[in-house]
């Protein structure tokens, strides 16, 4: 069975490059990056810029929009797969009329059928205020109910906070 990992943390946490190491340990060359996010804003753009800068060349880049699990489908069976994020992924799907819920199960079921190593990074937005505004509330929520799933799913799971990584879940 592949090792299932999940990384989650607040912004600047360090989530990304504690995922993007443990890939490279995993993988060496051999690691497909699913992007979610977007670009079309100039601070969104330079981000994206700088987490392509930090991957080493070899690997696979795949920019994917909704739909996850046609990605994980589509990326060679035998590379480690890294997925950055949940958190974009999700709010592209919230915009969709295919519940997002029902979205993951599907991305769920492609990533069984996957045998080689998965690391997976989401942002942990519940740890604030309850929002003002509905339509975040129901993001918050539905992220909430993913990273559950995630967990549940992942053999280990990681919160960093200031770059240190806490195991949650795992050996």
């Amino acid at each position: 069975m592949p090792e299932r990992i999940f990384v989650l943390g607040g912004t600047r946490s360090g989530k990304s490059r504690y995922a993007r190491e443990r890939a490279l340990v995993l993988g060496g060359d051999r690691v497909t990056f699913i992007a979610t996010a977007r670009p079309g804003d100039i601070e969104l753009d330079a981000r994206i810029a700088a987490h392509r800068a930090d991957r080493p060349p070899a690997w696979r880049t795949v920019e994917t929009d909704a739909d996850l699990a046609r990605a994980i489908v589509n990326a060679p069976s035998e590379d480690v797969l890294l997925i950055d994020s949940l958190t974009l992924w999700v709010s592209a799907a919230m915009e969709l009329p295919t519940p997002v819920r029902e979205r993951w199960q599907q991305a769920r079921i492609a990533l069984d059928q996957r045998d080689a190593p998965m690391v997976i990074v989401s942002d942990e937005v519940g740890l604030g205020i309850v929002p003002m505004d509905a339509v975040v509330r129901a993001f918050r929520d539905e992220l909430g109910w993913i990273h559950q799933s995630a967990a549940a799913w992942a053999d280990e799971v990681f919160f960093l906070v200031a770059g240190i990584a806490t195991r949650l879940k795992g050996p």
